[in-house]
């Protein structure tokens, strides 16, 4: 079975990714693809590595744009390769698990239309009651977030209070997005029960 991963930064994809990984699932993760391929880029200017979303940055910072362009040029890129793996490259027996990025829905029709029909498609919902630690958390520790215009600063507003409001914005456009491209919608309530694990997965998954 062929299952693909998708939902915001920070919702617990890669987390349970791995979770298969561990269960035997062949795992796809597109965030240390993109990573690999972005290679020396991933520097400061005293040579220390970078994690990518310290190289990605807040909307606000000078050169945002441009990386939000190679990061989202580069996604494409390797959800293509992996999608080409899916169709000639691994048998349809074997079971496999894409961890998608935030923003694999910014893609584009032929690739999402491709995954859909290659994969079953979980959501990992972020409901409004989570958000407010989700925002925090991307304060703390920025995770490689494409905005895609979506950050506006109000006249007379703080860097961080439009950070906030626009970040709440992008996330419900994102969840509707999500939502309408899944075939299985996991809520924060469900992934948050004990007996929550990968027989969740294999039972939502259409039999071959």
């Amino acid at each position: 079975m062929f299952l693909s991963l998708i939902g915001m930064s920070g919702s617990g994809k890669s987390f349970w990714s791995i979770k298969l990984a561990e269960a035997g699932f062949t795992r796809f993760s597109c965030d240390e693809r993109i990573a690999h391929k972005l290679g020396a880029e991933l520097k400061a200017s005293d040579g220390t590595a970078l994690e990518m979303g310290a190289w990605m940055g807040f909307p606000f910072e000078p050169g945002y744009q441009a990386r939000e362009a190679r990061y989202l040029s580069l996604e494409a890129e390797v959800l293509s390769e992996v999608l080409e793996t899916l169709r000639s490259g691994i048998s349809p027996e074997r079971n496999v698990v894409v961890d998608t990025t935030g923003s694999v829905i910014y893609t584009g029709e032929d690739l999402l239309g491709e995954l859909k029909r290659l994969t079953t498609i979980f959501h990992f919902a972020s409901p409004p009651e989570v958000r407010q630690t989700m925002l925090e958390a991307y304060r703390l520790n920025p995770r490689p977030v494409l905005w895609q215009g979506m950050f506006r600063r109000l006249p007379g507003e703080s860097e961080s209070a439009a950070l906030a409001r626009s970040y709440f914005l992008l996330l419900s456009d994102r969840e509707s997005r999500y939502e309408r491209l899944a075939d299985v919608t996991v809520d924060h309530a469900t992934r948050s029960r004990p007996d929550f694990g990968v027989r969740f997965f294999l039972e939502k998954c259409p039999a071959e």
